[in-house]
Protein backbone atom coordinates (compact mmCIF):
# COMPACT_ATOMS: atom_id res chain seq x y z
CA UNK A 1 0.00 0.00 0.00
CA UNK A 2 1.32 3.20 -0.89
CA UNK A 3 2.06 5.96 1.62
CA UNK A 4 -0.77 8.12 0.12
CA UNK A 5 -3.23 5.75 0.48
CA UNK A 6 -2.24 4.53 3.89
CA UNK A 7 -2.52 8.37 5.11
CA UNK A 8 -5.86 8.40 3.39
CA UNK A 9 -7.41 5.46 5.11
CA UNK A 10 -5.68 6.58 8.75
CA UNK A 11 -6.81 10.42 8.88
CA UNK A 12 -10.26 9.27 7.68
CA UNK A 13 -10.56 6.48 10.50
CA UNK A 14 -9.16 9.32 13.60
CA UNK A 15 -10.79 12.23 12.32
CA UNK A 16 -14.51 9.93 11.40
CA UNK A 17 -13.67 11.83 7.51
CA UNK A 18 -15.52 10.17 4.57
CA UNK A 19 -12.81 8.95 2.27
CA UNK A 20 -14.59 10.10 -0.51
CA UNK A 21 -14.00 13.50 0.89
CA UNK A 22 -10.47 13.41 1.27
CA UNK A 23 -9.82 12.08 -2.24
CA UNK A 24 -11.78 14.52 -3.47
CA UNK A 25 -9.75 17.58 -1.50
CA UNK A 26 -6.50 16.42 -2.05
CA UNK A 27 -7.79 16.38 -6.21
CA UNK A 28 -8.53 19.86 -5.17
CA UNK A 29 -5.20 20.50 -3.94
CA UNK A 30 -3.33 19.37 -7.02
CA UNK A 31 -5.52 20.82 -9.51
CA UNK A 32 -4.51 24.09 -7.56
CA UNK A 33 -0.93 23.53 -7.83
CA UNK A 34 -1.18 22.29 -11.84
CA UNK A 35 -2.75 25.64 -12.26
CA UNK A 36 0.23 27.81 -10.54
CA UNK A 37 2.90 25.59 -12.36
CA UNK A 38 1.48 25.12 -15.79
CA UNK A 39 -0.60 28.98 -15.93
CA UNK A 40 -4.13 29.36 -15.83
CA UNK A 41 -4.45 28.84 -19.25
CA UNK A 42 -3.43 25.44 -19.57
CA UNK A 43 -6.68 22.96 -19.40
CA UNK A 44 -5.95 20.26 -16.73
CA UNK A 45 -7.38 17.13 -15.39
CA UNK A 46 -6.77 15.45 -11.93
CA UNK A 47 -8.05 12.21 -10.72
CA UNK A 48 -7.08 9.87 -7.72
CA UNK A 49 -5.56 6.53 -9.23
CA UNK A 50 -6.79 4.27 -6.07
CA UNK A 51 -4.85 1.10 -7.66
CA UNK A 52 -1.32 3.34 -7.89
CA UNK A 53 -2.20 4.99 -4.77
CA UNK A 54 -1.44 8.87 -6.13
CA UNK A 55 -3.46 11.47 -7.43
CA UNK A 56 -2.46 11.80 -11.22
CA UNK A 57 -2.20 15.25 -13.12
CA UNK A 58 -3.17 15.36 -17.44
CA UNK A 59 -2.49 18.52 -19.12
CA UNK A 60 -4.90 18.85 -22.34
CA UNK A 61 -3.05 19.90 -25.65
CA UNK A 62 -4.92 20.29 -28.61
CA UNK A 63 -2.71 18.40 -32.00
CA UNK A 64 -0.79 20.95 -34.64
CA UNK A 65 1.31 20.63 -37.61
CA UNK A 66 3.20 23.15 -36.45
CA UNK A 67 3.67 24.41 -33.13
CA UNK A 68 2.71 28.69 -32.13
CA UNK A 69 1.42 28.09 -28.14
CA UNK A 70 3.23 25.37 -26.47
CA UNK A 71 1.47 25.78 -23.22
CA UNK A 72 -1.76 24.51 -25.08
CA UNK A 73 -0.61 22.58 -28.08
CA UNK A 74 1.37 19.69 -28.89
CA UNK A 75 3.16 19.07 -32.27
CA UNK A 76 1.72 15.70 -34.27
CA UNK A 77 5.22 14.50 -34.63
CA UNK A 78 5.44 14.11 -30.02
CA UNK A 79 1.84 13.40 -30.15
CA UNK A 80 2.35 10.47 -32.12
CA UNK A 81 4.39 8.69 -29.50
CA UNK A 82 2.17 9.33 -26.86
CA UNK A 83 -1.14 8.05 -28.55
CA UNK A 84 -0.24 6.40 -32.40
CA UNK A 85 -3.86 7.17 -33.40
CA UNK A 86 -4.06 10.92 -32.98
CA UNK A 87 -4.88 13.26 -35.41
CA UNK A 88 -4.58 17.15 -35.97
CA UNK A 89 -6.95 18.59 -34.12
CA UNK A 90 -7.49 16.23 -31.34
CA UNK A 91 -7.24 16.81 -27.68
CA UNK A 92 -4.46 15.04 -25.89
CA UNK A 93 -4.21 14.02 -22.57
CA UNK A 94 -0.35 14.41 -21.28
CA UNK A 95 0.10 13.44 -17.75
CA UNK A 96 2.51 15.59 -15.73
CA UNK A 97 5.45 14.40 -13.31
CA UNK A 98 3.68 16.40 -10.23
CA UNK A 99 7.44 16.41 -8.75
CA UNK A 100 7.95 19.07 -10.55
CA UNK A 101 5.49 21.85 -8.95
CA UNK A 102 8.20 22.49 -6.43
CA UNK A 103 8.20 23.68 -2.95
CA UNK A 104 5.47 26.30 -3.37
CA UNK A 105 3.14 25.02 -5.52
CA UNK A 106 3.30 21.63 -2.86
CA UNK A 107 3.10 24.72 -0.15
CA UNK A 108 -0.39 25.58 -1.19
CA UNK A 109 -1.50 22.35 -1.81
CA UNK A 110 -0.61 21.58 1.67
CA UNK A 111 -2.92 24.26 2.90
CA UNK A 112 -5.84 23.42 0.79
CA UNK A 113 -5.80 20.55 2.09
CA UNK A 114 -5.68 21.08 5.81
CA UNK A 115 -8.58 23.68 5.11
CA UNK A 116 -10.42 21.23 3.20
CA UNK A 117 -10.38 18.86 6.21
CA UNK A 118 -11.20 21.56 8.99
CA UNK A 119 -13.97 22.61 6.72
CA UNK A 120 -15.39 18.94 6.47
CA UNK A 121 -14.61 18.07 10.11
CA UNK A 122 -16.67 21.51 11.23
CA UNK A 123 -19.41 19.97 8.88
CA UNK A 124 -19.64 16.93 10.32
CA UNK A 125 -20.03 18.23 13.25
CA UNK A 126 -22.71 20.73 12.85
CA UNK A 127 -24.43 17.58 11.30
CA UNK A 128 -23.83 15.81 14.55
CA UNK A 129 -25.41 18.18 16.93
CA UNK A 130 -27.59 20.06 14.99
CA UNK A 131 -30.51 17.54 15.88
CA UNK A 132 -29.29 17.08 19.40
CA UNK A 133 -31.04 20.64 20.77
CA UNK A 134 -33.02 20.17 23.48
CA UNK A 135 -30.75 17.17 24.94
CA UNK A 136 -28.56 16.85 27.54
CA UNK A 137 -25.07 16.73 27.70
CA UNK A 138 -21.81 15.81 29.03
CA UNK A 139 -18.38 17.56 29.11
CA UNK A 140 -15.54 18.46 30.85
CA UNK A 141 -14.67 22.13 31.65
CA UNK A 142 -11.62 23.28 29.62
CA UNK A 143 -11.20 26.93 30.34
CA UNK A 144 -13.15 30.53 31.10
CA UNK A 145 -13.44 33.52 28.42
CA UNK A 146 -14.29 36.81 29.61
CA UNK A 147 -17.32 34.77 32.12
CA UNK A 148 -18.33 32.23 29.36
CA UNK A 149 -17.26 28.44 30.62
CA UNK A 150 -15.84 26.68 27.58
CA UNK A 151 -16.63 23.53 27.80
CA UNK A 152 -14.80 20.36 26.14
CA UNK A 153 -16.85 17.57 24.44
CA UNK A 154 -14.55 15.30 23.18
CA UNK A 155 -14.58 16.54 19.36
CA UNK A 156 -14.99 19.59 19.72
CA UNK A 157 -15.92 22.42 22.41
CA UNK A 158 -19.06 24.30 23.48
CA UNK A 159 -19.76 27.29 25.06
CA UNK A 160 -21.71 27.92 28.63
CA UNK A 161 -22.51 32.01 28.70
CA UNK A 162 -22.98 33.96 31.52
CA UNK A 163 -26.44 34.42 31.14
CA UNK A 164 -27.21 30.77 31.18
CA UNK A 165 -25.01 29.70 34.46
CA UNK A 166 -26.39 29.71 37.66
CA UNK A 167 -25.91 32.15 40.22
CA UNK A 168 -23.50 30.54 42.92
CA UNK A 169 -22.50 27.63 41.14
CA UNK A 170 -19.12 27.68 40.61
CA UNK A 171 -16.67 25.46 37.92
CA UNK A 172 -12.94 24.45 38.27
CA UNK A 173 -10.97 23.32 34.87
CA UNK A 174 -11.24 19.57 34.84
CA UNK A 175 -14.76 19.55 36.95
CA UNK A 176 -17.78 17.65 34.86
CA UNK A 177 -20.20 19.56 33.80
CA UNK A 178 -24.03 18.20 32.50
CA UNK A 179 -25.61 21.24 30.55
CA UNK A 180 -29.07 21.98 27.84
CA UNK A 181 -28.29 22.25 24.40
CA UNK A 182 -30.02 25.30 23.93
CA UNK A 183 -28.56 26.17 20.36
CA UNK A 184 -26.36 25.26 17.58
CA UNK A 185 -24.91 28.02 15.25
CA UNK A 186 -22.96 28.14 11.92
CA UNK A 187 -20.35 30.12 12.25
CA UNK A 188 -17.12 30.95 10.57
CA UNK A 189 -14.66 29.48 12.87
CA UNK A 190 -17.06 26.37 12.82
CA UNK A 191 -20.44 25.09 14.94
CA UNK A 192 -21.05 26.84 17.82
CA UNK A 193 -22.76 24.88 20.52
CA UNK A 194 -24.29 27.05 23.03
CA UNK A 195 -25.29 25.48 26.22
CA UNK A 196 -27.54 26.20 29.23
CA UNK A 197 -28.04 25.11 32.85
CA UNK A 198 -30.90 28.07 33.60
CA UNK A 199 -33.20 27.31 30.53
CA UNK A 200 -36.55 25.35 31.92
CA UNK A 201 -36.11 22.64 29.42
CA UNK A 202 -33.20 21.46 31.13
CA UNK A 203 -35.46 20.56 34.13
CA UNK A 204 -37.95 18.86 31.68
CA UNK A 205 -34.71 16.59 29.96
CA UNK A 206 -33.80 15.96 33.61
CA UNK A 207 -36.89 14.41 34.73
CA UNK A 208 -37.29 12.51 31.17
CA UNK A 209 -33.89 11.47 31.92
CA UNK A 210 -34.86 9.98 36.01
CA UNK A 211 -38.54 8.99 35.18
CA UNK A 212 -39.24 6.21 32.37
CA UNK A 213 -43.22 7.19 32.66
CA UNK A 214 -42.20 10.20 30.98
CA UNK A 215 -39.63 8.60 28.27
CA UNK A 216 -42.58 6.70 27.06
CA UNK A 217 -45.17 9.01 27.25
CA UNK A 218 -47.58 8.33 30.18
CA UNK A 219 -46.78 11.07 32.24
CA UNK A 220 -46.21 14.50 30.09
CA UNK A 221 -44.83 17.73 31.08
CA UNK A 222 -47.56 20.39 31.04
CA UNK A 223 -45.05 23.21 32.09
CA UNK A 224 -42.08 24.36 34.13
CA UNK A 225 -41.40 27.86 35.71
CA UNK A 226 -38.06 28.26 37.25
CA UNK A 227 -36.00 31.02 39.29
CA UNK A 228 -32.65 29.35 38.32
CA UNK A 229 -30.58 28.32 41.72
CA UNK A 230 -34.14 29.10 44.14
CA UNK A 231 -36.77 26.97 43.24
CA UNK A 232 -38.93 25.58 39.87
CA UNK A 233 -42.27 24.17 39.76
CA UNK A 234 -43.19 21.52 37.35
CA UNK A 235 -46.90 20.86 36.46
CA UNK A 236 -47.60 17.08 35.23
CA UNK A 237 -50.20 14.84 34.21
CA UNK A 238 -51.19 10.88 33.28
CA UNK A 239 -52.51 9.60 30.09
CA UNK A 240 -53.18 6.09 32.59
CA UNK A 241 -55.19 6.88 35.21
CA UNK A 242 -52.97 3.98 37.60
CA UNK A 243 -50.27 6.10 37.29
CA UNK A 244 -49.62 9.33 39.43
CA UNK A 245 -48.23 11.94 37.77
CA UNK A 246 -46.40 13.16 41.07
CA UNK A 247 -45.53 9.97 42.49
CA UNK A 248 -43.97 8.73 39.32
CA UNK A 249 -41.48 12.18 39.22
CA UNK A 250 -40.75 12.01 42.66
CA UNK A 251 -40.57 8.05 42.62
CA UNK A 252 -40.07 5.51 45.97
CA UNK A 253 -38.75 7.59 48.85
CA UNK A 254 -38.35 10.57 46.82
CA UNK A 255 -34.89 8.65 44.97
CA UNK A 256 -36.06 10.36 41.42
CA UNK A 257 -37.07 13.95 42.15
CA UNK A 258 -33.79 13.55 44.68
CA UNK A 259 -31.44 12.69 41.79
CA UNK A 260 -32.61 15.85 39.70
CA UNK A 261 -32.22 18.04 43.00
CA UNK A 262 -28.78 16.59 43.26
CA UNK A 263 -27.97 17.59 39.89
CA UNK A 264 -29.36 21.17 40.55
CA UNK A 265 -26.90 21.65 43.71
CA UNK A 266 -30.19 21.72 46.30
CA UNK A 267 -32.53 23.87 43.86
CA UNK A 268 -36.52 22.93 45.45
CA UNK A 269 -38.68 21.50 43.26
CA UNK A 270 -42.82 21.34 43.79
CA UNK A 271 -44.26 18.86 40.97
CA UNK A 272 -47.62 20.19 40.51
CA UNK A 273 -50.75 17.69 39.28
CA UNK A 274 -51.99 19.67 36.43
CA UNK A 275 -55.57 20.47 36.18
CA UNK A 276 -57.66 21.49 32.72
CA UNK A 277 -59.63 23.58 34.90
CA UNK A 278 -57.25 26.85 35.19
CA UNK A 279 -58.40 27.31 38.46
CA UNK A 280 -57.86 23.84 40.50
CA UNK A 281 -54.71 24.25 38.37
CA UNK A 282 -53.88 27.49 40.39
CA UNK A 283 -54.74 26.08 44.08
CA UNK A 284 -52.49 23.20 43.16
CA UNK A 285 -49.84 25.66 41.72
CA UNK A 286 -50.18 27.47 45.09
CA UNK A 287 -49.66 24.46 47.20
CA UNK A 288 -48.63 23.83 50.21
CA UNK A 289 -50.85 26.44 51.00
CA UNK A 290 -54.91 26.07 51.36
CA UNK A 291 -57.27 28.03 48.95
CA UNK A 292 -60.51 29.29 50.70
CA UNK A 293 -62.28 30.20 47.19
CA UNK A 294 -60.47 31.32 43.75
CA UNK A 295 -62.57 34.24 41.97
CA UNK A 296 -62.09 33.71 38.11
CA UNK A 297 -62.18 36.89 35.28
CA UNK A 298 -61.47 34.73 32.20
CA UNK A 299 -61.91 37.62 30.01
CA UNK A 300 -58.71 39.32 31.40
CA UNK A 301 -57.08 36.07 32.45
CA UNK A 302 -56.76 37.15 36.03
CA UNK A 303 -57.13 35.14 39.35
CA UNK A 304 -58.57 36.35 42.55
CA UNK A 305 -57.40 33.79 45.31
CA UNK A 306 -58.65 34.06 49.10
CA UNK A 307 -56.70 32.34 51.72
CA UNK A 308 -57.05 32.57 55.27
CA UNK A 309 -55.21 34.86 57.00
CA UNK A 310 -52.31 33.10 58.60
CA UNK A 311 -51.95 31.20 55.34
CA UNK A 312 -51.33 34.37 53.70
CA UNK A 313 -47.63 34.46 53.65
CA UNK A 314 -47.48 30.59 52.49
CA UNK A 315 -48.91 31.31 50.02
CA UNK A 316 -47.45 34.52 48.46
CA UNK A 317 -44.12 32.96 49.85
CA UNK A 318 -40.47 34.45 50.07
CA UNK A 319 -40.52 37.65 48.33
CA UNK A 320 -43.75 36.78 46.32
CA UNK A 321 -41.74 33.90 44.86
CA UNK A 322 -44.41 31.27 45.18
CA UNK A 323 -47.44 33.58 43.43
CA UNK A 324 -45.02 34.33 40.94
CA UNK A 325 -43.91 31.01 40.06
CA UNK A 326 -47.66 29.86 40.09
CA UNK A 327 -48.27 32.40 37.68
CA UNK A 328 -45.41 31.52 35.07
CA UNK A 329 -46.56 27.86 35.27
CA UNK A 330 -50.54 28.23 35.26
CA UNK A 331 -50.45 31.33 32.44
CA UNK A 332 -53.04 33.14 34.82
CA UNK A 333 -52.20 36.41 36.38
CA UNK A 334 -52.98 35.75 40.36
CA UNK A 335 -53.80 38.27 43.31
CA UNK A 336 -53.82 36.86 46.41
CA UNK A 337 -56.03 38.37 49.19
CA UNK A 338 -56.70 37.48 52.89
CA UNK A 339 -60.03 36.58 54.12
CA UNK A 340 -60.44 39.75 56.19
CA UNK A 341 -59.27 41.87 52.95
CA UNK A 342 -61.40 40.29 51.38
CA UNK A 343 -64.45 40.38 53.08
CA UNK A 344 -63.30 44.52 54.04
CA UNK A 345 -63.51 44.76 50.22
CA UNK A 346 -66.48 43.14 49.96
CA UNK A 347 -68.24 45.46 52.51
CA UNK A 348 -66.71 48.54 51.03
CA UNK A 349 -67.96 47.35 47.50
CA UNK A 350 -71.72 46.73 48.67
CA UNK A 351 -71.85 50.02 50.64
CA UNK A 352 -70.88 52.25 47.52
CA UNK A 353 -73.61 49.85 46.18
CA UNK A 354 -76.13 51.16 48.80
CA UNK A 355 -74.84 54.81 47.71
CA UNK A 356 -75.56 54.60 44.03
CA UNK A 357 -79.11 56.88 43.99
CA UNK A 358 -81.87 53.94 42.78
CA UNK A 359 -80.45 50.65 44.44
CA UNK A 360 -82.56 50.16 47.19
CA UNK A 361 -81.49 47.03 50.08
CA UNK A 362 -83.15 44.47 47.65
CA UNK A 363 -81.62 45.12 44.55
CA UNK A 364 -77.86 45.60 46.00
CA UNK A 365 -78.90 41.94 46.91
CA UNK A 366 -79.85 41.12 43.57
CA UNK A 367 -76.49 42.99 42.05
CA UNK A 368 -74.42 41.58 44.67
CA UNK A 369 -75.54 38.01 44.24
CA UNK A 370 -75.25 38.60 40.11
CA UNK A 371 -71.28 39.79 40.54
CA UNK A 372 -72.23 43.42 40.52
CA UNK A 373 -70.05 43.69 44.21
CA UNK A 374 -69.46 47.26 43.64
CA UNK A 375 -70.66 50.75 42.08
CA UNK A 376 -67.28 50.55 39.56
CA UNK A 377 -68.83 46.80 38.73
CA UNK A 378 -72.18 48.44 38.47
CA UNK A 379 -70.89 51.34 36.01
CA UNK A 380 -69.59 48.82 33.81
CA UNK A 381 -72.19 46.78 33.62
CA UNK A 382 -74.13 46.31 30.06
CA UNK A 383 -78.03 47.06 30.53
CA UNK A 384 -78.82 44.03 28.05
CA UNK A 385 -77.22 41.63 31.46
CA UNK A 386 -78.93 44.00 34.05
CA UNK A 387 -82.40 44.08 32.45
CA UNK A 388 -82.25 40.11 32.86
CA UNK A 389 -81.92 40.23 36.82
CA UNK A 390 -85.31 39.97 38.79
CA UNK A 391 -86.50 43.35 39.81
CA UNK A 392 -84.62 45.25 37.09
CA UNK A 393 -86.17 44.83 33.88
CA UNK A 394 -84.82 46.91 30.68
CA UNK A 395 -86.24 50.52 31.63
CA UNK A 396 -84.49 50.80 34.68
CA UNK A 397 -81.35 48.78 33.57
CA UNK A 398 -79.58 52.02 32.17
CA UNK A 399 -81.13 54.16 34.59
CA UNK A 400 -79.21 52.19 37.08
CA UNK A 401 -75.66 52.28 35.36
CA UNK A 402 -76.45 56.55 34.68
CA UNK A 403 -76.46 56.39 38.24
CA UNK A 404 -73.56 54.43 39.21
CA UNK A 405 -71.43 56.55 36.79
CA UNK A 406 -72.72 59.88 38.24
CA UNK A 407 -71.94 58.39 41.74
CA UNK A 408 -68.67 58.03 41.03
CA UNK A 409 -68.12 61.02 38.81
CA UNK A 410 -69.64 62.76 42.11
CA UNK A 411 -67.46 60.72 44.49
CA UNK A 412 -63.72 61.52 42.06
CA UNK A 413 -64.50 65.57 42.52
CA UNK A 414 -65.74 65.36 45.57
CA UNK A 415 -62.37 63.48 46.97
CA UNK A 416 -60.79 66.49 44.75
CA UNK A 417 -62.54 69.41 46.69
CA UNK A 418 -61.42 68.03 49.84
CA UNK A 419 -57.94 67.40 48.74
CA UNK A 420 -57.26 70.99 47.85
CA UNK A 421 -59.00 72.06 50.95
CA UNK A 422 -56.70 70.14 53.36
CA UNK A 423 -53.60 70.16 51.30
CA UNK A 424 -51.72 72.81 49.41
CA UNK A 425 -51.02 71.88 45.17
CA UNK A 426 -48.68 69.15 45.08
CA UNK A 427 -46.09 68.66 42.01
CA UNK A 428 -44.96 66.04 40.10
CA UNK A 429 -41.87 66.22 42.17
CA UNK A 430 -43.47 66.21 45.39
CA UNK A 431 -45.78 62.80 44.58
CA UNK A 432 -44.83 59.51 46.38
CA UNK A 433 -45.60 56.28 45.72
CA UNK A 434 -47.77 54.25 48.37
CA UNK A 435 -46.79 50.92 49.24
CA UNK A 436 -49.19 47.67 48.49
CA UNK A 437 -51.85 47.19 51.17
CA UNK A 438 -50.89 44.96 53.52
CA UNK A 439 -52.37 41.22 53.53
CA UNK A 440 -52.13 41.31 49.31
CA UNK A 441 -49.69 40.22 47.01
CA UNK A 442 -50.74 40.10 43.40
CA UNK A 443 -48.80 38.32 40.56
CA UNK A 444 -48.19 38.00 36.71
CA UNK A 445 -47.39 35.48 34.24
CA UNK A 446 -44.28 37.09 33.14
CA UNK A 447 -43.20 36.96 36.92
CA UNK A 448 -42.99 40.41 37.44
CA UNK A 449 -44.40 41.73 40.95
CA UNK A 450 -47.24 44.10 40.60
CA UNK A 451 -49.09 46.28 43.13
Amino acid sequence: MSELKRMIDQVAREKGLDREILINTLEEAMRSAARRKLGSKVEVDVAYNDDLGEVEVFEFKEVVEELTDPETQIDLKQALKLDPECEVGDELGVKVDTGEFGRIAAQSAKQVIIQRMKDAERDIIFEDFKDRKGEIINGIVQRFDKGAIIVNLGRTEAVLPPREQVPREGYRPGDRVRAFVLDVKRISRGPQIVLSRTHPGFIQALFELEVPEIAEGIVTVEGVAREPGSRTKIGVSSRDRDVDPVGACVGMKGSRVQAVVQELRGEKIDIISYDPDPARYVVNALAPAEISRVVVDEVNQTMEVIVADEMLSLAIGRRGQNVRLASKLTGWKIDVKSESKYGEALRDGYRSLLDVVGVGDVSADTLFQAGYGSAEALADAEPGDLAGLPGIGAERAPVLIADARRYLSDRESGQGRDQGDDEPEASASDEQTEAPPAGQAEAAPDGQDEG
